[in-house]
């Protein structure tokens, strides 16, 4: 039986034996003994995007009462989530991340905490994941970028969306109606101003390529 632990563009925390690219994890919000969630989806605004393997380190999941294993598709996914990468076994793609932020964002001397209390404003609405308005017109919105139309979530990559499955994305599409941003606006700032996230759509096509 598959733990609940796998989260969607939309910050929901499902169960579903697929696991993805990255772990990470928004404190502690488990109980060790039935390794079942608690009602709260968060206990701390440092929402993380880890590495699934780090100098070999192996840990059970929801096992103890230490921080919650959460996993993601790709980093798109947990961006689109609220999530930034981790300063500890990601330190440089944090460093590039902070970097990209702030100037997309105008700011200068940011800490992580300065991101996190951002992205929990953007990321949260009375409890529940934050829309907003498309800041440009789809086809401009920087690669990683996630949207939501209707009931599905799309990657943008080269202008084009791609719809979102536990499995992976779907192909391309030139058109998705309306359309609102999953991804935090100060997060598609940083995109814009150069942060590459790792995306499974990119693997798929390495993949594609190679076969």
């Amino acid at each position: 039986m598959p733990l609940q632990n796998r989260v969607t563009p939309t910050g929901d925390i499902v169960a579903t034996p697929q696991r993805g690219l990255f772990t990470g994890n928004r404190g502690i919000i488990h109980d060790p003994a039935t390794k079942t969630l608690h009602r709260k989806r968060w206990s701390s605004p440092a929402w993380l995007v880890c590495l699934c393997d780090f100098r070999g380190r192996r840990r059970q999941v929801m096992a103890t009462r230490s921080w919650t294993e959460l996993f993601f598709l790709d980093e798109a996914t947990a961006f689109a989530a609220g999530h930034r990468p981790c300063f500890y076994c990601r330190r440089d793609d944090a460093n590039r991340f902070r970097s990209a932020w702030a100037m997309g964002n105008g700011l200068g001397g940011i800490r992580a905490a300065d991101i996190d209390r951002v992205l929990h404003r953007e990321r949260l609405d009375h409890g529940h994941k934050r829309l907003h308005p498309l800041p440009s017109p789809l086809r401009e919105l920087p690669d990683g970028t996630m949207v939501q139309a209707g009931n599905e979530s799309f990657l943008i990559l080269q202008g084009r969306a791609l719809p979102w499955s536990f499995a992976g994305y779907g192909a391309a599409r030139d058109d998705v109606g309306a359309a609102q941003l999953l991804t935090p606006p100060s997060t598609v700032r940083a995109l814009r101003a150069g942060y590459r996230p790792v995306l499974a759509a990119d693997l798929q096509q390495t993949r594609d390529h190679a076969g």
